[in-house]
């Protein structure tokens, strides 16, 4: 049976200098290193029976029916730093299908060559990155962030030079779309009112239908970026490189190169080998999500008839992601603390937790899992000093006390809210090398376990660990 994906590409009929039509590389020797079936199926996709021809269909040796391959142009700051131009200079977008439920998906091919926007890149992409983002996003999606999706990971039978030869590979990535502030940026610099005006016409209808205009349209991004940053804090994870280019009007989570997730808590973690400054450090992401949406107001400025007006508007809907944020922010330390109903005083006892654990090196994800079994005490194994949670614990059990929660429920409500496992450094690091190797069985094996990350599951116990010392992972670096 031949592949069929059900495609109607909506960007591709926007007007060209939105993008170049390039179809992607030929590449040697495409062999299957991991498909997901269940997104397949979710995404009304009839795929081929063999893997070798599934290979080839997401390396971009042979093209779906239908898919009208193309690389997006867009600008961004980079480290606060302008660039007029980027764009995908490693990925081609296939195209985008629509789901049986009606919902709309980007299917892009991440490592598929050479376009117009690589710069002095050469478009490709190595195993290791392909794997990170298939685990982590993944990983992401199973403890309901909003994220892109990996669809399926094939080496390319090709040698691809970084600081090593490295085997070549592609991922096959799902998004509810690939548009950025970036990519607003990149027209407005360029003084183009007319395709801002069918940008911000396009995103609208394709993800915010209820907003009005250029002020209901940020408004939307707004909220949506705040509650994906809340998300990300829960989790401990830090994005590491939240370039203009990385944040989607989605609100997805995009672009996964140096991400990773706390082991033991501190606000100022940084992980990326390129933030030397600590510009994205897991505190600093929601300023640094103002500083971005501040950056898409700018560009959506030129549609507004009055200027001064506009400035003035879009300075009150900015200004007000701190508050926004604060709200969803403290909903999801609730929820982690198993709190029902809201007090004033809810916030100052998560603070207090949480600067208790920064001064103590507690692992993040086990002190929370830990508060949430039915020996909350536990959690003190997590401290250097135990005794430095004891007067919290008493804090936080009479705040549980007045609730008069059944107890049941509450260990059932946190334990939906504190994932037992994480894509920890140290594993995503021993999948990657194992596979340079030729070995996957550790990648599958921690796909496996951060399939259910909310389950307890003794089967997978191990992947609850945090690195020792030896393992301990503590610089991560960019994918290209």
């Amino acid at each position: 049976m031949p592949p069929r994906f059900p495609f109607d590409n909506s960007y591709a009929r926007l007007p060209e200098r939105f993008f170049t039509r390039q179809a992607p590389a030929p590449v040697e020797a495409p062999a299957l290193v991991a498909l997901n079936r269940p997104l397949a199926d979710r995404l009304g996709l009839t795929l081929p029976e063999d893997a070798a021809e599934t290979a080839r269909l997401f390396a971009g040796t042979t093209l779906p029916e239908g898919a009208e391959p193309l690389a997006q142009v867009y600008a961004g700051h980079q480290f606060g730093g302008w660039s007029p131009q980027l764009g995908d200079g490693r990925a081609i977008l296939l195209g985008e299908v629509v789901a049986p439920d009606g919902a709309r998906f980007d299917i892009q091919l991440k490592g598929a060559g050479r376009t117009p926007y690589s710069r002095m890149g050469d478009g490709k992409a190595w195993l290791g990155p392909v794997l990170r983002e298939y685990i982590v996003s993944e990983a992401m999606a199973a403890m309901g962030v909003p994220t892109t999706r990996a669809l399926a990971a094939v080496t390319t039978g090709e040698p691809v030079l970084r600081e090593a030869v490295m085997p070549g590979a592609i991922l096959a990535r799902v998004a509810a779309s690939h548009i950025r502030v970036g990519t607003f940026q990149y027209f407005a610099a360029r003084r183009d009112a007319e395709a801002l005006q069918a940008l911000t016409d396009h995103v609208i209808a394709r993800h915010y239908p209820e907003a009005t205009g250029p002020e209901g349209l940020l408004d939307a991004v707004i909220g949506a970026q705040a509650r994906l940053i809340a998300q990300w804090m829960g989790l401990g994870f830090i994005h590491g490189v939240m370039n203009t280019d990385n944040m989607t009007l989605s609100g997805e989570t995009i672009d996964y190169g140096p991400c990773a997730f706390m082991d033991a808590y501190h606000p100022d973690t940084v992980f990326s080998s390129i933030d030397q400054f600590g510009r994205y450090a897991y505190a600093n992401q929601p300023q640094i999500a103002v500083w971005n949406l501040a950056q898409l107001a700018t560009a959506l400025l030129p549609l507004l008839p009055d200027r001064d007006e506009g400035i003035e508007r879009f300075t009150a809907l900015v200004n007000g992601f701190s508050d926004r944020f604060d709200a969803e922010w403290h909903a999801v330390l609730r929820a982690k603390l198993g709190l029902a109903t809201e007090d004033e005083e809810d916030a100052a006892l998560a603070f207090d937790l949480l600067e208790r654990m920064a001064r103590n090196s507690a692992d993040f994800t086990r002190t929370f899992r830990a508060l949430s079994g039915d020996t909350p005490q536990s959690a003190r194994d997590e401290f250097i000093d135990p005794t430095a949670l004891d007067p919290w614990l008493t804090r936080w059990q009479a705040r549980l006390a007045a609730e008069a929660r059944d107890e049941a429920a509450r260990i059932t409500a946190m334990q939906a809210a504190n994932p037992a496992r994480i894509p920890r450094n140290h594993r995503v690091e021993e999948a990657i090398t194992a596979g340079v190797a030729g070995d996957f069985t550790p990648f599958e094996n921690l796909m496996q376990a951060l399939a259910h990350p909310f389950a307890d599951d003794p089967s997978v116990a191990e992947y609850e660990a945090p690195p020792t010392d030896e393992q301990r992972v503590l610089r991560t670096f960019c994918g290209t």
